[in-house]
């Protein structure tokens, strides 16, 4: 069995899709013989039951109502070959109306014997009594009731009393319907319908017969049409895959645009969102290694280069020379360290240590880095803050977030060399917010420059701090504290990157109250 589904699994969807109409066409022709073969007669004999019950129970309420009883019955009877006979159940069951239209060869040949055994089973039925019967079994009956009253019953009894009809088919099959009818005056009626059940033996036949031609046709239509319309459904999903085919050849110029359904045209927008993402991923790994491809032999060449100097001329061997070494080599170790940590942190492998620390100390910390680069270079880097806020998080990695935006800042500060970080606290949250008066960033950039080695310019240079990573490792960072971060910028005039944190509390320097 497993094998069989492993073969099936392999079958081309448009084969599948043959077979299962098939089988689906099948099943329908064999409920149909089914039902013709075994339920028809069944079938027949239920609806022609509810259709005398109907029949009778109009009847029953014109006889009730004493309103044109006779028309009433004759347009039932007509309409429906029945049999009708009305009886006043309380003189000796003399017959008040009748109406015969039922097929007088296999109508039911009643008696007296006859009325009187149907109104004693309605009599112990509720008042409603259905059978189906024959003249044999009618006999039968009569020979019965004779016996219990010791008298020989003929087909003569009670003549005056009682409609005689002949019946010359004594194999056919009637219903018997028959209802006592009380009436507002105390009176009452005995209503008995008979009809004749129809054989079907030779209905059924002819119906075989007529279904045998149906099934061929049927089954020449079912393939056609099973032919067409697995080709139609299978054909777009082909298509799709044609394209899917293309795409993981890494061709992005493909394009889905099968249609046809709607689950179709939803993956079709899916695989085409897909292909745009991959395609701009594709792009930004090539730049991505072109990128650190050119940060790690920038090192390695002036490493290599500044070596050989030392090692080929007297007198080079300077404490300049060696320092020079000691830079890059310190400058490809911190590339190396940003990636690593970059890779750990987007990966999932490192989970933030969170616990509560003083966020303005941490800041005070980070500046104390800076002391020689304001001192040799000139450069401005303030921090404003009037609190000492608490929050729990990560101390390293949010220490981490704010000297990569320091660094940032110092790679993309104005003339003035200035860089401004604040702290505010607001709405039980705390704002770190990182300031340069640079160039500014275009609106239509900034949802790009998180992304690793994007450039704004388009021209990879060297930072003066930093690997080309730091804002790449501020997002994920900030992404496992489950912070709001962003970035404001104005073309010509700076930015301003931010984060926030809920704080645990705060304090005021100075003479001013705790919050």
């Amino acid at each position: 069995m497993k094998r069989f589904r492993s073969k099936l699994n392999l079958m081309p969807l448009q084969f599948k899709l043959l077979c299962y109409f098939l089988l689906f066409g099948g099943i329908i022709l064999i409920i149909l013989w089914v039902f013709q073969s075994f339920f028809l007669e069944s079938f027949y004999t239920i609806s022609k039951t509810s259709q005398v019950e109907r029949n009778a129970s109009v009847i029953s309420k014109s006889i009730q109502e004493n309103k044109n009883v006779q028309e009433t019955i004759e347009n039932i009877a007509s309409y429906n070959n029945l049999s009708v006979y009305v009886y006043d159940s309380n003189s000796l069951f003399n017959l008040i109306y009748d109406c015969e239209y039922d097929n007088p060869s296999t109508a039911l040949k009643l008696e007296y014997h006859d009325v009187y055994g149907y109104y004693k089973d309605a009599s112990d039925n509720g008042g409603h009594y259905m059978c189906i019967t024959s003249n044999d079994d009618a006999k039968i009956a009569r020979q019965r009731l004779a016996n219990m009253l010791g008298t020989q019953s003929t087909d003569d009894t009670a003549k005056s009393q009682i409609h005689f009809r002949s019946n010359e088919n004594e194999s056919s099959q009637n219903m018997v319907y028959a209802d006592i009818i009380g009436m507002d005056n105390g009176r009452e009626c005995f209503l008995i319908i008979t009809s004749s059940i129809t054989p079907l033996s030779n209905t059924v036949e002819i119906i075989k017969g007529q279904m045998l031609m149906v099934s061929i046709v049927f089954i020449m239509l079912s393939v056609i049409f099973s032919l067409y319309a697995s080709h139609r459904i299978a054909k777009p999903i082909s298509k799709t895959n044609t394209s899917a085919k293309e795409l993981a050849k890494k061709n992005y110029d493909v394009n889905f645009n099968a249609t046809g359904y709607l689950e179709v045209e939803e993956l079709n927008n899916t695989l085409n969102y897909a292909k745009t993402e991959l395609a701009a991923t594709e792009k930004l790994q090539q730049e991505l290694i072109a990128n650190i491809s050119h940060d790690l032999r920038t090192p390695l060449t002036m490493i290599t280069g500044y070596g050989e100097v030392m090692r080929d001329l007297p007198g080079e061997n300077t404490p300049e020379n060696i320092q020079i070494i000691i830079d890059e080599a310190t400058r490809l170790s911190s590339l190396v360290n940003d990636l690593l940590d970059l890779s750990k942190i987007q990966s999932g492998a490192i989970q933030p240590d969170k616990h509560t620390f003083c966020l303005t100390d941490s800041i005070n910390n980070i500046f104390q880095r800076y002391a020689k680069l304001i001192e040799q270079d000139g450069f401005n880097i303030t921090f404003e803050s009037n609190e000492n806020v608490y929050v729990n998080a990560d101390e390293l990695k949010i220490s981490q977030v704010i000297y990569n935006l320091v660094n940032n800042a110092i790679n993309h500060v104005g003339d003035d060399k200035t860089v401004i970080v604040t702290q505010k606290v607001k709405d039980k949250k705390v704002v770190v917010e990182v300031t340069d008066h640079g160039e500014g960033i275009p609106a239509d950039k900034l949802e790009y420059i998180w992304e690793r080695y994007y450039k704004v310019d388009k021209e990879h240079k060297r930072g003066v701090i930093g690997t080309g990573l730091g804002l790449s490792i501020v997002k994920s960072i900030l992404d496992s504290h489950n912070a709001h971060y962003g970035v404001r910028s104005t073309p010509g005039k700076g930015s301003t990157f931010w984060f926030e944190l809920e704080y645990v509390s705060v304090k005021k320097l100075r003479q001013n109250k705790k919050q």
